[in-house]
């Protein structure tokens, strides 16, 4: 009995390391984005004609996009938010590898906010390939890894069951999850934004 609930707790630990060390991969990813588009923005605001390290053509074009109202929503550019926010993924991150136990609201109130994320990242995406009609290298890598984040933190939350669900309902979640259904569903999103964006701009994302 004692080698079963061992062995449990060893695949259990497992399961959380890769899942915090999932977030914190990405997390620093997108820090280090966030971190460079900060310091290009300063480039920008010092010479708008300022040609970017994220600058490749007329398509990939950092210094465009942060030209646009879009880059600047909430009166500030946006990297900085990716800066304050990232870190916080980063931090919890490593707290989550340290073997720290959160509380139930917090993970919840995680959840949420790195939902928010995601739906900006999305719509800050989707402006960028449909309204503006220029991609910033930088942006794309933030939108993926704001997935991957996203994706463990939820993995994390459903796989003990923090939202509560009912009995039934739990099992039904705890079997999808068994069979990596939800790595399908993120593997499938993540083709379906490189999709739209071929469909899009095609041959000039090489041009």
């Amino acid at each position: 009995m004692f080698k079963l609930f061992k062995k449990s707790n060893d695949k259990m630990t497992r399961s959380n390391r890769w899942t915090f060390g999932t977030m914190l991969a990405f997390g620093l990813i997108a820090l280090s984005a966030a971190f460079v588009l900060s310091v290009e923005e300063i480039h920008v605001i010092k010479n708008p004609e300022a040609v970017l390290s994220c600058s490749f053509n007329i398509v990939l074009d950092c210094s465009k996009v942060m030209q646009t109202w879009q880059a600047s929503v909430f009166g500030f550019p946006n990297m900085f938010i990716g800066l304050m926010a990232f870190a916080v993924v980063v931090t919890i991150a490593v707290l989550g590898l340290g073997g720290t136990k959160f509380p139930r609201w917090f993970l919840i109130a995680g959840n949420i906010g790195y939902l928010l994320g995601a739906i900006f990242a999305y719509w800050l995406f989707f402006n960028s390939v449909y309204v503006i009609q220029v991609l910033c290298p930088w942006c794309l890598v933030v939108t993926f890894s704001t997935t991957m984040i996203l994706a463990t933190m939820t993995h994390y939350n459903l796989r003990d069951n923090i939202f509560g669900f009912n009995k039934k309902r739990n099992k039904m979640i705890q079997t999808f999850l068994q069979k990596d259904f939800h790595k399908l569903i993120v593997a499938s999103w993540l083709v379906l934004l490189v999709v739209l964006v071929f469909l899009k701009f095609g041959s000039a994302l090489f041009a």
